[in-house]
């Protein structure tokens, strides 16, 4: 990492600039307004997160934007958009929102806590107030959300939904927040009210749940974690649609749901290389075990459906030197390149934003092959 760099690597971005911005809307040649995603590589440094193009296998210079922090405030988590449950917002002095979006919570968090402590830099008591928050509560390893929502929708031991009124308008296959808090502790999923809280606003920024109704859509605009979930006989809620399973008939064709009922062990933005065009595309990883597959989606997409992947039993997987353009590569890459050749020797090039990170994911595929 270069000096003076706090942390790097791939977010997808949205801007919305403020109506009374200078530079106004972003428009494409046809004159039409574009508030749409993109991937950028990121780097933050004391003052500034710069962003730039990703082409040809590495970063474009000059950067293509820069956002100062001087005077800039963080939300996260984000809950503006149902679909993208893992954003940070970073809201300027002048008044423009970046919606900046992480392949996984724990690194939308590390990203969210290195870039407040760079706007804080010279506040040493709000640091110090970040350190704690950043070691309070982390989800016990062997504790699965899937698994804790399973247990919430299991008809003999679960959180019964059922009609209930706010403020003179009644909502139907809903639980108030009290009612979850006290059933995650007494299923043993948290130790005492506050981790169930927090835990209760983990599950509902992953979209496994959602509020209902003026106060617990209220919470969510809370930019601390703690006080997104309301442990309160007044606030509703209710299962995300998210949680059903609703694949088409055509989809089902398309893409085995078999492939996609594994665990995720590892997930991560990547670049990968086309097959024909043989240019350099971000994508977002998803490795799964039992069975064991890669897939990779289309971060700017809006559909949460892979766009690719591949079975890895059989497969071979190896690094590539980063001194010179190994064969079959092509495009001027930066490095931190690895490979993937299938049983049926189709080749995958892939590179990682770090030596270390490509490591990890060599590791990880490894004791899946």
């Amino acid at each position: 990492m270069e000096d003076g760099v706090l942390k790097e690597g791939f977010l997808v971005k949205r801007v919305v600039p403020s109506a009374s911005s200078p530079q106004g809307s972003p428009v494409c040649p046809q004159g039409h307004i574009v508030h749409n995603w993109k991937a950028r590589w990121f780097i933050l440094r004391q003052n500034t997160l710069l962003y730039y193009k990703f082409e040809g296998g590495r970063k474009v210079t000059p950067p293509k934007g820069r956002i100062l922090l001087d005077g800039c405030t963080i939300t996260c988590p984000c809950l503006e958009y149902g679909n993208r449950p893992l954003l940070i917002k970073l809201k300027t002095q002048t008044s423009t929102e970046y919606f900046l979006e992480a392949c996984s919570r724990e690194e939308r968090d590390a990203w969210a806590f290195e870039i407040t402590g760079a706007i804080h830099a010279g506040q040493p008591g709000k640091v110090q107030q970040l350190h704690l928050l950043k070691n309070s509560f982390k989800l016990p390893p062997h504790i699965s959300l899937h698994r804790i929502v399973d247990k919430m929708r299991d008809s003999t031991c679960g959180i019964r939904p059922s009609p209930n009124m706010e403020q003179g308008s009644t909502y139907k296959k809903t639980f108030i927040g009290s009612s979850l808090v006290d059933w995650l502790l007494s299923s043993g999923f948290a130790a005492s009210r506050l981790e169930a809280v927090t835990l209760a606003s983990v599950l509902m920024e992953e979209n496994f749940l959602r509020p209902v109704g003026t106060r617990s859509t209220g919470a969510t605009r809370s930019g601390d974690l703690s006080e997104q979930f309301l442990d309160d006989s007044t606030a509703l809620y209710t299962f995300a649609e998210s949680c059903k399973k609703k694949i088409s008939p055509k989809e089902e064709i398309s893409l085995s749901t078999m492939e996609l009922s594994g665990t995720v062990v590892k997930q991560g933005y990547l670049a990968k290389q086309g097959h024909k065009r043989k240019n350099w595309k971000v994508r977002r990883f998803v490795l799964r075990k039992d069975p064991a597959f890669l897939h990779y989606y289309d971060p700017s997409k809006e559909e949460n459906r892979p766009v690719g992947g591949f079975s890895l039993r059989g497969s071979l997987v190896s690094a590539l030197e980063d001194n010179g353009v190994p064969t079959g590569v092509k495009g001027n890459v930066q490095g931190n390149l690895f490979k993937v050749i299938t049983k049926d020797d189709i080749h995958y090039y892939i590179q990682a934003s770090s030596k270390a990170e490509r490591s990890e994911w060599i590791e990880a595929i490894k004791k899946l092959t």
